[in-house]
């Protein structure tokens, strides 16, 4: 990836790495890249989740839209697919969505996604880092009437929601469900979806204050949700990120459904249906092997990818595929989305349930998990920890080890300074023993902060 755009945008510290300087000119050139000077239709669509920051990143980037003389139309706080969705329907040279996805307040990020509702190519990226360090020349500023408007658009945020709501075949009168908001994007969206699809709805993580997404809820804190479900004893539970491109389950006995287990629930269906037409899931390398183990068993193959969704989904439009996804819970069901979509997948889920008159634990039960243990540590340099010959030769003997039986996967995150670990062992204590091994690893080569 680029000097600034990750695997998923352009993401920092609000105000430190990622400025609303930065944010302006990544504006101005997109709205110059897409201006009707140069052929486009001079209109890119933006939405935000909840941060304090993304109010100031989207004033910042719609300046830098406008003044490149193309109109900037405003969804407001919205999803990212969302974002895709209105972006691919509604005509738009692309999209901008102002979010850190599932990190904490004081970060933020900009998301830029194609015509086609997918995010943009490299060729871009490449052309927008530069002009942001001034290595192209400055683009023209619009005046009079040629400079562009900003104009309310939260009529396409209720479009999404209408085209959620007619998605599903079926209703879910009577079915109670539990719904975690992130404090992020999803509260405007998602009980709405639920509540008229006939459910009763038990929602938390929906009071947002600018500081709080992701704060002790959401998919990478679901602990609240199992209990909310375990108390209230209800049906089924789905969390969401500060996005909601991602989704984790909660089945009825409290129990997390990850996104394997959501790919494998819908898999089956769908194959079941005909309507897995490649009969092949795509999944990243974090996946953990008794997903495929359980694949292989219900005779559905898979494709392995490195992690992150612009791969998934790349890898799907390659082999025409319709179902993939991360472990993490960015599930991409091609037919409705070019996307991850969290509320999306959430309907699709509980209408499995729903037809196959079948509680959630019932939908995964035969899915097998090894052990898995998951751990991120904050490095100096997490391009060179994850390279270092040292490093890797500690990882191969565990390979060859401990974890003959799983396997053990070292990556340098691509949003974040941290390396990521991914242990897979015959127990929770291998799994552990490995992961201290390599922490130590990491400390004797003076990475860790």
């Amino acid at each position: 990836m680029g000097k600034y755009f990750g695997t998923d945008g352009f993401r920092g510290e609000a105000n430190l790495t990622l400025t609303a300087k930065q944010a302006f000119d990544i504006g101005r050139y997109l709205g110059y890249y897409y201006g009707k000077n140069n052929g486009g239709t001079g209109k890119i669509v933006v939405g935000k989740d909840t941060r304090r920051s993304s109010y100031m990143f989207e004033s910042a980037i719609a300046a830098g839209i406008t003044a490149s003389g193309t109109d900037a139309y405003l969804l407001h706080v919205t999803t990212t697919p969302s974002v895709s969705y209105v972006t691919r329907t509604e005509q738009f040279d692309c999209g901008v969505m102002i979010t850190a996805s599932h990190n904490g307040f004081t970060d933020n990020g900009i998301k830029i996604i194609s015509s086609s509702g997918d995010k943009i190519d490299d060729e871009l990226i490449d052309l927008i880092e530069k002009y942001i360090d001034g290595e192209i020349p400055e683009v023209p500023f619009a005046t009079g009437s040629d400079i562009g408007r900003v104009v309310d658009h939260a009529a396409g945020r209720n479009r999404y929601i209408g085209y959620l709501i007619a998605l599903s075949a079926y209703s879910f009168k009577d079915k109670r469900i539990g719904l975690d908001c992130a404090n992020g994007s999803a509260w405007m969206i998602a009980g709405s979806v639920f509540n008229a699809l006939g459910a009763k709805t038990y929602i938390i993580g929906n009071e947002p204050d600018g500081e709080n997404i992701n704060r002790e809820c959401g998919s990478t804190c679901i602990d609240r949700l199992c209990e909310l479900v375990r108390e209230k004893k209800l049906d089924a539970g789905f969390a969401f990120d500060g996005d909601a491109d991602r989704c984790i389950a909660v089945n009825e006995n409290g129990e997390v459904v990850n996104g394997d287990a959501i790919m494998y629930i819908l898999g089956k269906y769908l194959k079941e249906h005909g309507q897995l037409p490649t009969n092949t899931i795509v999944t990243t390398s974090m996946s953990n092997t008794g997903l495929y183990r359980a694949l292989e068993r219900i005779g559905i193959d898979y494709e392995i990818t490195d992690v992150g969704d612009r791969f998934v989904r790349a890898r799907m439009l390659e082999g025409g595929h319709m179902l993939g996804g991360e472990n993490s819970g960015h599930v991409i069901i091609g037919k409705y989305a070019s996307t991850g979509d969290g509320i999306l997948t959430a309907i699709m889920v509980m209408g499995v349930s729903v037809a196959r008159k079948m509680p959630l634990s019932e939908l995964h039960k035969d899915v097998h998990f090894l052990p898995q243990l998951l751990v991120n540590f904050e490095v100096t340099d997490p391009a060179a920890a994850a390279c270092d010959p040292a490093i890797r030769q500690t990882v191969d003997s565990l390979s060859k080890g401990i974890c003959a039986n799983g396997r053990i996967i070292l990556r340098k995150s691509g949003t974040q300074p941290l390396v990521r670990l991914m242990i897979e062992a015959e127990s929770d204590e291998l799994c552990k023993s490995a992961a201290e091994t390599v922490r130590r690893a990491l400390y004797d080569g003076g990475y860790l902060n």
